[in-house]
């Protein structure tokens, strides 16, 4: 069947409708759209799902990553340890600062750091390390606090991909000290584009919201909000990395489909592992002991034993109208990076992860049809 005569399935969507309609336009109708009360009712709900002390909406991810080194005092000659198997925002912040981002390996199974893979890469420069759940697969946090905890060495979690994951019972960043949230339309919890920064420090909170805003003393909301515009100051260099609350309103209403979202991906996990479990060569992410995925991406390993490589079943996926990824880059292979002094250490199963990985299609309206139709496929291109 050609192309043509196949319904196109894509690898996500978000699951939007009537009811962000109605949260967008109540923000619409009241006349203030710009950073303000649904702002800071997002945060409030975000700290209280995700068993935060604070959290800080921001414009996105990158940022949040951004000011969690800011606030933490990572700067020029620090060094930061990050997987080179995430996206490249977890790389660059660090650059943002000053500082060298070293480059440590990942575990097979998870395609997270551990505290292994990240000793091997500390130096003496080092006082922060990011690490990353990725693809909503929950990274081990406590064996990494027990290594940085006694050296100094600020644990930064990225969670981009983790919102609905969880770590030893808890929420995924629950136990960071930073953590930072992407709220992109790729992410199963999205106000379109946006951020949010958690932390257990108060003080590290209150100086992230002065610099979302150019480090006014006085907040944007509160200044317009009087009919005396109180006089503000500029304490140091700050950011303009504001959410607005139109993204709050859509992230609220987010924020409350969470559970049904993740119940229904895992759902959707289980039966692709089952359909494929007889399978040579193909290997579906899975929970780690210590937690549950959200499967934010459900990335599977096209082993040798599998009778393509990944590159011809991608092809063969696209063939039949369904739109897969190629699975987690390597940011130092990556010409930004290709210059640059990271460390220099061999990273085996990043490369192996990073050219055998693929991302199925996985999102709440999946249906069992299309689901079954994608397995399909890959059963039968490894058949022939």
């Amino acid at each position: 069947m050609s192309t043509a005569q196949v319904t196109r399935l894509n690898v996500m969507k978000p699951w939007l409708g009537a009811d962000e309609v109605a949260a967008v336009t109540e923000v619409i109708e009241s006349g203030w759209v710009a950073q303000g009360p649904k702002v800071a009712a997002f945060e409030r709900a975000f700290a209280e799902t995700m068993q935060a002390g604070d959290a800080v909406a921001v414009s996105n991810c990158t940022t949040a990553l951004h000011l969690a080194l800011v606030v933490a005092g990572i700067g020029p000659g620090d060094d930061v340890v990050v997987p080179s198997f995430s996206f490249i925002a977890t790389s660059n912040a660090p650059t943002y600062v000053g500082a060298r981002p070293v480059f440590a390996d990942v575990d097979a199974a998870t395609g997270n750091v551990t505290a292994g893979t990240l000793a091997a890469a500390l130096t003496p420069a080092t006082r922060a390390v990011i690490i990353v759940d990725q693809g909503g697969v929950p990274v081990e946090l406590g064996p990494i606090r027990a290594l940085c905890d006694p050296k100094g060495i600020v644990v930064i979690e990225d969670a981009a991909c983790g919102a609905g994951s969880s770590y030893d019972g808890r929420p995924v960043g629950a136990g960071a000290e930073l953590a930072t949230w992407s709220f992109h339309p790729r992410k199963i919890l999205t106000t379109g584009e946006g951020g949010m920064l958690t932390t257990s420090n108060p003080e590290w909170a209150a100086r992230a919201r002065r610099l979302r805003e150019h480090s006014m003393s006085v907040s944007a909301a509160d200044r317009h909000a009087s009919l005396v515009s109180p006089a503000e100051e500029y304490g140091e260099i700050g950011f303009n990395y504001r959410m607005t609350d139109l993204q709050a309103a859509v992230g609220l209403v987010q924020l409350g489909k969470l559970a049904e979202v993740v119940e229904r991906r895992r759902a959707n996990a289980a039966r692709y592992r089952e359909l494929l479990s007889g399978v040579p060569g193909i290997r579906l992410v899975d929970d780690p002991a210590w937690g549950t995925s959200n499967f934010q991406s459900l990335w599977l390993e096209v082993a040798p034993e599998y009778p393509l490589d990944r590159e011809a079943l991608l092809l063969a996926l696209a063939e039949a109208g369904i739109s897969a990824r190629r699975g987690i880059m390597a940011a130092h292979r990556q010409p930004a990076y290709a210059d640059r002094d990271t460390g220099g250490a061999p990273l085996p199963i990043t490369e192996q992860l990073t050219d055998r990985t693929l991302i199925l299609p996985l999102f709440h309206q999946l249906t069992g049809e299309e689901l079954e139709r994608v397995a399909r496929v890959i059963r039968e291109a490894g058949e022939r």
